[in-house]
C-alpha cells in the first residue's frame, strides 16, 4: 500500500463512546444509538449499530466431491436464492463447532474437516459482527436436517464446476457466501488470482 503523507494513525482514527441507548434488544438483532466524539473534535449523533452475533458459512463438499448449497426465502430481499450453508455462532461456542452443528442442523451431513479460511465483515458502517469462513470436506450423510421453527431449507447437491459457473455469472446473491466460495476456491486452487 503507497504511503500517504497526511494520513493519521489508527488511534487518531478512532472515536470514543460518549453514551449509547439500545432501541431494540433481540437475541439476534440489537440495535443501539450512539453518540460519539471524534479526535478532532466533532460529535457524531446519532451513529446507529446493529449488533448481531459471530456468523459462519461454508463451502461444503461430500464425500463424493459434491457441493452442498442450501435455498431458501430471504424475507428482507424478498428473493428465494442459493447460498453455503451457515449460520450464528452461539455465544461462548468456538467457531468450528458452531460451523459443524449448522452444517449437520441445515444440511444433515457430518463433515470429515471444516478448517477456517478467513474471517470478513459484512458492513462494518452499521453491523458489529464477523463472518468466520469455512472449507469443509469429507462429508458424510449422518442425518435429517434439525432446522428452526422459522428455517425452510432446501439442499442441493451440484458439482464444484457448476457452482464456480454460478459465482462468477453472479447468481451466488448473499455477498458474505459469495466471499466464502472466492476464498475456499482460491485455497482449493480451483481459481487463480494474478
Amino acid at each position: 500500500m503507497a504511503e500517504n503523507r497526511m494520513s493519521k494513525s489508527d488511534d487518531d482514527l478512532k472515536w470514543e463512546t460518549l453514551s449509547t441507548e439500545y432501541i431494540s434488544d433481540h437475541i439476534y438483532f440489537k440495535a443501539r444509538r450512539d453518540r460519539c466524539l471524534r479526535k478532532d473534535g466533532v460529535v457524531v449523533d446519532p451513529y446507529f449499530v446493529v449488533e448481531l452475533p459471530v456468523s459462519a458459512t461454508a463451502l461444503a463438499i461430500t464425500e463424493n466431491n459434491e457441493v452442498i448449497m442450501v435455498k431458501q426465502y430471504r424475507h428482507p430481499i424478498g428473493e428465494v436464492i442459493m447460498e453455503t450453508p451457515g449460520g450464528f455462532i452461539d455465544e461462548g461456542e468456538d467457531g468450528e463447532a458452531g460451523m459443524r452443528r449448522e452444517l449437520l442442523e441445515e444440511t444433515g451431513y457430518h463433515f470429515r474437516s471444516v478448517e477456517k479460511i478467513g474471517r470478513i465483515a459484512a458492513n462494518p458502517g452499521v453491523l458489529s459482527n464477523y463472518t468466520d469462513l469455512f472449507l469443509a470436506s469429507g462429508g458424510v450423510k449422518s442425518g435429517l436436517q434439525q432446522l428452526d421453527h422459522n428455517e425452510e431449507i432446501d439442499t442441493y447437491l451440484l458439482p464444484l464446476e457448476e457452482v464456480i459457473k454460478m459465482l462468477l455469472a453472479n447468481q451466488v446473491k448473499q455477498s458474505l457466501h459469495a466471499n466464502c466460495l472466492f476464498y475456499a476456491l482460491i485455497k482449493m486452487g480451483k481459481l487463480k488470482i494474478s
